[in-house]
């Protein structure tokens, strides 16, 4: 099998387990359904991927990945937070609601598909936040301690509540007010001092 040829029967598979994931959820996708999907046999399916939960994490690293990318170095921190949360955005509108929240439920009754999405989708979002604050962290913008993992998380649950739950404004203004009252404070908050036992002089 050509190169090019291998790539379309995995593109093929990789959309096939979109799809069935779409339509019947994660419990009831099966490999059956998308070798039969995909017009590929299950042996081929095996060879690349050794189980369901493998498919799936790739299919949604290829699916949810590809549109977030780091921005290319901005003025500020805060510029370069709202390039951020302006991909994460556009990604999360370009998906299925109803297949982000199956793929979000089964996660919790699925250790090893929750561990395949965490490495290969959620890690990465969080590698890009790091990312942007290192640079903030060498301009002195904020602390080397400062938190990326909260700021991934903290931004993901914000956008996945809005765009796939309440439904309420997910715009530029919105994302503007959340970098300037959440996310810029919680980053730039430099870690407290230790209380110091009082010396001679204090007393």
């Amino acid at each position: 099998m050509t190169e090019s040829r291998a790539h379309r029967r995995e593109e093929a598979i990789l959309l096939a387990a979109m799809g069935l994931l779409g339509d019947v959820g994660y419990d009831r996708m099966s490999i059956d359904g998308v070798a039969e999907r995909a017009h590929a046999s299950k042996a081929t399916i095996y060879r690349r991927w050794p189980g369901k939960a493998e498919l799936v994490a790739e299919a949604v690293r290829r699916y949810a990945r590809s549109a977030i990318a780091l921005p290319p170095e901005g003025a500020s921190l805060r510029e370069d937070l709202l390039a951020v949360l302006g991909s994460l955005r556009a990604n999360l509108a370009e998906q299925d609601a109803a297949l982000v929240l199956g793929l979000l439920l089964a996660m919790r009754h699925d250790a090893e598909l929750a561990r395949t999405v965490r490495q290969n989708v959620l890690d990465y979002k969080r590698e890009v936040f790091a990312a942007v604050l290192a640079r903030a962290a060498a301009r002195g913008d904020i602390p080397e301690t400062a938190d990326c993992q909260l700021a991934a998380e903290i931004s993901s649950a914000v956008l996945v509540n809005r765009l796939l739950v309440t439904d309420e404004p997910l715009d530029d203004a919105f994302l503007a007010r959340f970098v300037d009252t959440v996310l810029l404070p919680t980053l730039q908050a430099r870690p407290a001092q230790p209380n110091r036992p009082a010396g001679p002089l204090s007393q």
